[in-house]
């Protein structure tokens, strides 16, 4: 039986981690980003689809067409962070299935190509995905700052060409100046974000 997190753990991945909007100078090694997408592509998929698909922006050429892409507000951001990762979903993600899914991938990919279904569930999975990423970073001891605010057909064309490959959203990743950080805002109760039926 699994026992729950500490409080100290819960308050790093969720009820302290804060989204900041400037970066200390810090670098993120390839390996923590390694440990980053090694912990988060333990997260359930439909199907174990995994259709996300992930670009490190790093190089100062990636940080420079990416910030060009970006409104006004992020482009600070994603030039001042150690790593920006793009994740998108691959359209296509049906392809790896006998790889993922070896027991039963010829009926799922069946079921994926009906109409429509192959992009809702790339686009809801790899959504998935991207939110495991900004936890496992967290719990690694990482700042995130998610953002959209970018023109997606022009990353999809600049880092995304020649494949199936949708961009959804982009996140900062490293260590976050504290002082750049705004004060908390609420969250919605239980009651008012759900309710028992």
């Amino acid at each position: 039986m699994t026992a729950a997190l500490s409080d100290h753990s819960l308050d790093q991945i969720f009820r302290s981690a804060r989204t900041p909007n400037g970066w200390a100078d810090r670098p993120v090694e390839d390996a923590t980003v390694r440990e980053v997408y090694d912990l988060m592509k333990w997260g359930p998929t439909s199907a174990n689809s995994s259709p996300a698909r992930f670009v490190w922006v790093r190089s100062a050429d990636g940080k420079a067409t990416l910030a060009g892409l970006a409104m006004e507000p992020n482009k600070p951001k994603i030039l001042k962070a150690p790593v920006t990762v793009i994740i998108g979903h691959d359209l296509d993600f049906a392809g790896e299935l006998p790889k993922l899914m070896p027991h039963n991938a010829e009926a799922m990919q069946k079921a994926f190509a009906a109409p429509g279904v192959a992009e809702v569930t790339a686009m809801r999975n790899g959504t998935l995905q991207g939110a495991y990423l900004i936890v496992a970073a967290r719990a690694l001891g990482l700042d995130c700052g998610p953002m959209s605010g970018f023109d997606n057909a022009g990353v999809d064309k600049a880092f995304f060409s020649g494949t199936r490959v949708r961009s959804n959203f982009i996140c900062c990743i490293g260590h976050g100046d504290p002082a750049s950080v705004f004060p908390r805002n609420p969250r919605l109760s239980f009651e008012e974000a759900g309710r028992w039926a």
